[in-house]
């Protein structure tokens, strides 16, 4: 049994002038979200064993505010940086742990998030998928190079504005 939780970065903040896309951090309503969101994967039992994320500044600043304990693995790489659902399935490929939260950008994450379940969630957000957007999702598979689209069993999924 394999668990993913796929997680759209938290809200960032677009009035830094000359920072690029990459360098964008989180304004406050993302930081208090990703605090929030690292306290609801906790109540759920849902922490990861390894981390991958893309290396912009938001999904940094984001992997850092769920507060995760210090034995998890976290990877930052700029392959999962805007990348689109296959790059983000090549990438999870190569994951060791049987618990992997995976840190990434809209339209790929959500794309994913679509093409991984069996059935779409039962959220009015879910097709959209908005910043702070966490799908926890099981696969009957004995490592990630054997699960593949539409195989994903959905556990659950949040989105900041519930844990309101």
């Amino acid at each position: 049994m394999l668990r993913l939780i796929l997680m759209r970065h938290a809200k960032s903040d677009w009035s830094h002038q000359g920072l690029s896309d990459h360098q964008r951090p989180l304004n406050k309503r993302g930081t208090a979200s990703a605090r929030a969101l690292g306290g609801w994967l906790r109540a759920g039992s849902y922490l990861p064993g390894q981390v991958l994320s893309s290396s912009s500044e938001r999904t940094g600043q984001t992997c850092t505010g769920l507060d995760l304990p210090q034995s998890v693995a976290i990877t930052f790489t700029r392959a999962l940086y805007l990348a689109d659902a296959e790059k983000m399935m090549e990438v999870l490929r190569g994951a060791t742990a049987p618990c992997v939260l995976m840190l990434g950008h809209n339209p790929g994450i959500a794309d994913m998030a679509h093409r991984l379940v069996t059935a779409p969630v039962d959220h009015e957000r879910f097709m959209d998928y908005p910043t702070g957007a966490t799908l926890v999702v099981d696969f009957d598979a004995a490592g990630w190079n054997d699960i593949g689209w539409h195989e994903g069993q959905p556990i659950d999924f949040i989105i900041p504005r519930d844990l309101s």
